[in-house]
């Protein structure tokens, strides 16, 4: 539906000008503060395309304008007449680079200039590369093998098929401006890079053995039409001719590639001039058939076949169609009779079937009106090396002779079948991507490439279904089957029905297969200059270059090269279906990419061309793959597995390219369906993996301050599974924009050095504690959240300036438990090793404490995964108490591990009750001692805070007396429970000595301040040392211990003393993996 648009125009009335006036003084006095704050919000913007940055250098083009409003997005937000006047001077030229012998002054003038239009730009151009080689050389040997009705089938599969990506194409190329690239472009912006890479190398590649047929075609008609004598082979063998022509094509197709090569290196320009000529041949050819078939309706022209028998003689060895002839009443043996027989004479011994079946003569090209339509309905597939034989003829069996392969039949010089001739016809359909190649030339590309390149195919498609009914209703089938025309003298067999002369095709098929082969090699070594320059191919990057004007010197090399590898093949027949491959391909992706562009149905699709639907696409992408099978399977899929190669490549070592393409919308539908699909609840057991959220510290330059936390998360996950890599910046994020996304860039960088596969998110909170917090509750998305949060254990807690940081690792704890998530803290993660490490030998030690899922059971596990861990070995320690039976322990615990399938080494540790040690003592008196003083320095601080606001009521107590007093009862807080007072001290004392004393033997022996200690605190150190030491003993030399990490205290008093446990319970451990479950079971025995 068009859309209406009404342009109104602004006027500045006296009013408007008295204000603008006013406004005007005002902007003056504002300019300095604006130029001090910026425009807009200060944030950089993305440079618009359209907008010259010169015009918004005017710093006063819109002061005192109507538009004075919007005059701070100016920088972001152009005029609307400023973009439209850009977009009405676009041109897809790219700046800096100088195409072909033109300078930037001519390339203005032609941009200027008229440019092509439907018929010139695109039709012709079509049309020439549709009808060429395989209309005069084969089409009559397809209709003669196949008959007219399975040659219309053949013909009517192509040209569907064509006809079904020309609608797809068109679609492509009218959903906006494509510039010069054609097929290449289109693909690889509706599909995307790897595709895009893959499917324009394929093209590349065909369209360069398209050059190599052609040049082949050439050679043929040149020394079997033209000039038979200048072949450099020559044989007397009849059986030796073929491998003689082909050593023939070899040569002479080696010469006139580096001929073409020389030519195309000079200069375009000649082969833009003879592109023309090179029309008209095939222009005039085509009237030239059309005329003689005419002709034949009341004036068949003269070509006598002889058959001997049903079998059809070759006329290269003799003129007269008779066994022997009556010559002044003498009866005298022909040409053809010493072909046969032993010696000229009468009585010579001759061979059997020439002596049993009599030779006559039928006319090859019978007319229109001679009913020969019928004879050659049917297909008259043959072996190879088998004789050509006219249907409904009588013929005597003869006895069978050795020597016939030295008679002078005709013979069928390939085995034909029905998939075959697709292979072979397909390449004649192909070129409709001649109109988009030329998109930049064209004057309304949107207009003109729908239009001339359906309007081609339609013609085309006509001319060959035409020809097929109109070869099997005016040749006799022999001739037809005849593919070199050796029963009428050697003339082309086109040429026998053409009217005037049979040479008017010949030459015209000449110089038309001559100019598609030098089209041929101008147009892809462009193609893969282009995809060089792209850079999605690193290994063909050195062919963009080429010689200062632009043209691509290194790419028409390589192309000669790989063009001369189908000319070595020296087989027209063998070349074509290698051909088809890569057009079948290139033609599938086409309507592949409209299929999924109107199925995905992105807002950026909006072809002006409305004549399309996903399900013709879908045909026409069905089409082109059963024809690639139906050609060749085998050639099918080396095709294949050559695109399937070079898109890994480009995934794997190809540049990041976003253009906005199908693919990834497809990407980002796929999972949204999927993640619509997974259930928000927990997984199964047997699914259960750790999905991370890993939280990372950052610095002053936003650049990560324990890289290794990423390496040891690659090691865990291996690729597998999700990995949100977060961390949080303090401040607004108005005013950390600019860092925020430094910050991403860092992180991100540093995940592509490290191989860790995930998402970055960076938040920014006013405090550090509650951005971990958002980060925990937030992070992810649908079903696919995390489970399990990984950090550093924070080294310097004990320091001063930090602290709070054991507040924030506390509070990390005890919210990751509140989610029911579990939670890893590597301690001392520096000394963990990178992803270029490899331990050779060690242990991986799990010290199984309490369960809580089976956590510390998979994550070895998953670690020897890893090419860095794989070696090491696995021991798991559990500990015994005084009742418990340690030999029957073991037995359990290694029947669980072999019902778990996991290989590791059981020991039990057993620990016995014994008395608790003067140094535990000491260690817990310095951790009170500690632990009051960071109350007291927490203590002094509230007071300050407590003192700043007292004074602030008093200030404001005079403008509202009821308001002071409701300021003051809300400024003097209640007593802090969190304050450590004298007589909170005492009272603690007694309590913990009156509750606490009964439980111990040595309380007799204590030292005056042991006895004021908390007796909870003195049994937890207790635990740490003795748990400590026994893992000292047994793991010291470990690569990684594993430990169950007690939870925090529920008494939030003593957070600062839950730090001081797990310090002692890990000291003296070089790389410890501290593991606190989610409650939920993690590992199962069940399959």
């Amino acid at each position: 539906m068009p859309t209406s648009f009404t342009v109104v125009p602004v006027e500045a009335q006296g009013e408007g000008r008295q204000r603008d006036g006013q406004q005007r003084e005002e902007e003056e006095e504002d300019e300095g503060d604006e130029r001090e704050r910026g425009a807009g919000d200060g944030n950089a913007r993305e440079n618009s395309p359209f907008i010259n940055s010169a015009e918004l250098g005017r710093g006063n083009m819109y002061e005192g304008k109507n538009m004075a409003l919007f005059e701070e997005e100016m920088d972001s937000n152009p005029m609307v007449s400023s973009l439209l006047n850009k977009l009405a001077n676009y041109t897809n030229l790219t700046q800096g680079v100088v195409e072909h012998e033109a300078d930037e002054d001519s390339k203005r003038k032609e941009v200027k200039g008229p440019r092509m239009g439907t018929f010139i730009g695109v039709y012709l151009p079509c049309l020439q590369n549709i009808l060429g080689v395989i209309l005069f050389l084969r089409l009559t040997w397809i209709v003669g093998t196949a008959g007219v009705l399975e040659s219309f089938i053949i013909v009517f599969m192509c040209c569907a098929c064509t006809m079904l990506t020309a609608i797809s194409m068109s679609a492509i190329a009218t959903n906006g401006v494509v510039p010069a690239g054609g097929s290449y472009y289109m693909i690889s912006r509706s599909l995307g890079p790897e595709f895009g890479g893959a499917v324009g190398l394929c093209f590349y590649l065909g369209t360069t053995f398209a050059g190599a047929m052609y040049i082949l075609g050439t050679i043929e008609i040149l020394l079997t039409y033209i000039t038979p004598s200048a072949a450099i082979f020559k044989v007397t063998d009849v059986a030796e001719e073929p491998e003689a022509m082909l050593n023939n094509m070899r040569v002479y197709g080696t010469c006139i590639i580096i001929l073409m090569a020389i030519v195309v290196f000079v200069g375009v320009k000649y082969v833009n001039k003879l592109a023309l000529v090179f029309l008209a041949c095939v222009i005039l050819s085509i009237i030239a058939i059309y005329a003689g078939v005419i002709k034949t309706a009341f004036d068949p022209p003269d070509f006598p076949i002889c058959l001997l028998g049903n079998r059809t003689l070759s006329k290269r060895n003799f003129q007269v169609c008779a066994k022997f002839i009556e010559s002044n009443n003498e009866t005298k043996t022909t040409a053809l009779w010493r072909l046969f027989c032993d010696s000229p004479f009468l009585n010579a011994t001759c061979d059997d079937y020439f002596n049993r079946n009599n030779v006559t003569e039928i006319q090859g090209i019978p007319g229109i009106m001679s009913g020969v339509l019928a004879d050659n309905l049917w297909s008259a597939y043959s072996e190879k090396g088998s004789i050509v034989e006219k249907k409904n003829q009588p013929s005597v069996a003869g006895a069978e002779d050795s020597k016939m392969g030295g008679l002078p039949y005709v013979f069928t010089d390939i085995m034909t079948y029905f998939t075959m001739l697709v292979g072979i016809y397909f390449p004649s359909v192909t070129g409709i991507m001649a109109g988009s190649n030329r998109s930049g030339d064209l004057k309304d590309a949107q207009k003109s490439i729908p239009t001339g390149t359906i309007l081609a195919i339609s013609t085309t498609s006509f001319i060959y279904l035409s020809c097929i009914v109109l070869f099997g209703a005016c040749i006799e089938g022999v001739i037809l089957r005849d593919k070199f025309g050796e029963a009428v003298n050697g003339i082309l067999v086109v040429g026998t029905l053409a009217w005037p002369s049979p040479w008017v095709i010949v030459i015209g098929s000449f110089f038309s297969t001559c100019g598609a082969g030098l089209q041929s090699l101008t147009g892809a070594p462009r193609l893969l200059q282009a995809i060089a320059r792209d850079g999605i191919v690193p290994f063909i990057q050195i062919f963009g270059h080429g010689k200062a004007n632009g043209e691509p010197t290194w790419a028409l090399l390589l192309t000669a090269g790989i063009c001369e590898i189908g000319i070595l093949i020296a087989s027209l027949d063998s070349v074509a279906p290698i051909l088809s491959m890569f057009f079948l391909m290139c033609y599938m992706f086409v309507n592949l990419a409209c299929a999924v562009q109107t199925l995905l149905r992105t807002p950026n699709w909006r072809p002006r061309f409305k004549y399309y639907h996903w399900t013709l696409s879908f045909v026409g992408m069905s089409l082109c793959l059963a024809l690639m099978f139906i050609c060749s399977w085998y050639y099918a899929l080396i095709a294949m597995l050559i695109a399937g190669c070079i898109y890994k490549y480009i995934e794997y070592r190809g540049a990041e390219k976003e253009w906005g393409d199908g693919i990834r919308g497809l990407s980002l539908n796929a999972a949204r369906y999927a993640l619509l699909r997974v259930e928000d609840g927990p997984p199964h057991t047997k699914n259960w993996r750790p999905q991370l959220l890993v939280l990372l510290n950052l610095d002053n330059e936003q650049l990560v301050k324990h890289p290794r936390l990423l390496s040891f998360t690659s090691q865990l996950k291996a690729g597998k599974g999700l990995t949100i890599v977060g961390s949080v910046l303090q401040g607004i994020y108005l005013d950390k924009c600019t860092e925020t996304q430094k910050a991403e860039q860092n992180v991100k960088a540093l995940m592509s050095v490290e191989k860790t596969k995930g998402f970055c998110q960076i938040v920014v909170s006013p405090s550090f504690r509650d951005g971990i917090s958002y980060l925990i509750q937030s992070a992810g998305l649908g079903g696919m959240k995390h489970n399990t949060v990984l950090m550093a254990w924070p080294q310097s807690w004990k320091q001063t300036e930090n602290r709070f940081s054991w507040k924030n690792f506390v509070d990390t704890v005890r919210e990751t438990t509140a989610a029911q998530q579990a939670l890893l803290v590597a301690k001392n993660i520096d000394l963990f090793p990178t992803n270029q490490e490899r331990f050779t030998e060690g242990n991986i030690d799990v010290w199984w404490i309490v369960h809580d899922g089976g956590m510390l059971m998979l994550l070895p596990f998953l670690l020897r995964q890893h090419k860095v861990w794989r070696k090491c070995k696995m021991r798991i320690f559990t500990v015994a108490q005084m009742d418990d039976n340690s030999i029957q322990m073991k037995k359990d615990l290694q029947m669980f591990l072999y019902h778990l399938r996991l290989n590791a080494q059981v020991e039990v540790v057993e620990m016995f009750e014994n008395d608790i040690s003067a140094f535990t003592y000491e260690k817990t008196l310095m951790m009170e001692q500690r632990s009051q003083m960071l109350k007291q320095m927490q203590l002094s601080k509230n007071e300050r805070e407590r003192e700043a606001q007292l004074i602030h009521d008093k200030n404001t107590a005079s403008r509202s007396a009821p308001a002071a007093e409701a300021s003051v009862a809300a400024a003097v807080p209640e007593k802090v429970h969190m304050t450590w007072t004298k007589e909170k001290f005492v009272a603690e004392k007694h309590k913990n000595k009156d509750s606490n004393v009964s439980g111990f033997k040595d309380i007799f022996n204590m030292k005056p301040e042991w006895e004021n200690l908390n007796q909870s605190n003195v049994r937890r150190m207790h635990t740490a040392v003795k748990l400590n030491g026994v893992v000292l003993n047994k793991s010291q030399d470990a690569q990684l211990v594993l430990l169950n990490m007690p939870g925090p205290p529920k008494n939030r008093k003593g957070d600062e003393n839950y730090m001081e446990f797990l310090e002692v319970l890990t000291e003296g451990l070089d790389r410890v993996l501290l593991v606190r479950g989610s409650g939920r079971e993690v590992i199962t025995i069940y399959s």
